[in-house]
């Protein structure tokens, strides 16, 4: 089974950056859509970016286009997001999974999450 790890959060100030990753293992990764989630505190978890196998194709949320930009590495079976100007309304467990990615973003296929990565963005 195809198993994921997500890495890179931390606190962070307002308007800094970061870049998380997500490691596959157990299996291709070049086969898969993959996508972003996030769930802050008291929120459901909601979609902010994915990408097709080769990197053809992106999405991001509204609230994060602009700002956040998927990529992958297929060779290397992670992909990234790189989060730049945060804001504490990115505050929130990030996690990545397969899914299927299309214009309205992305679909969790229920393969599994990662255990996600905490970001905390202070103000």
């Amino acid at each position: 089974q195809l198993q994921l790890v997500e890495s890179g959060g931390e606190l962070v100030h307002l308007g800094g950056s970061l870049r998380l990753s997500c490691v596959a293992s157990g299996g291709t990764l070049d086969v898969y859509d993959m996508g972003w989630f996030r769930q802050a505190p008291g929120k459901e978890r909601e979609g902010v970016s994915c990408i097709t196998p080769a990197g053809g194709s992106t999405y991001y949320s509204n609230s994060v286009e602009g700002r956040f930009t998927i990529s992958r590495d297929n060779a290397k079976k992670t992909v990234y997001l790189q989060m730049n100007d945060l804001k504490p309304d990115d505050t929130a467990v990030y996690y990545c999974a397969t899914v299927l990615c299309q214009a309205r973003g992305p679909t969790y296929d229920g393969r599994g999450w990662g255990q996600g990565t905490h970001v905390t963005v202070s103000s």
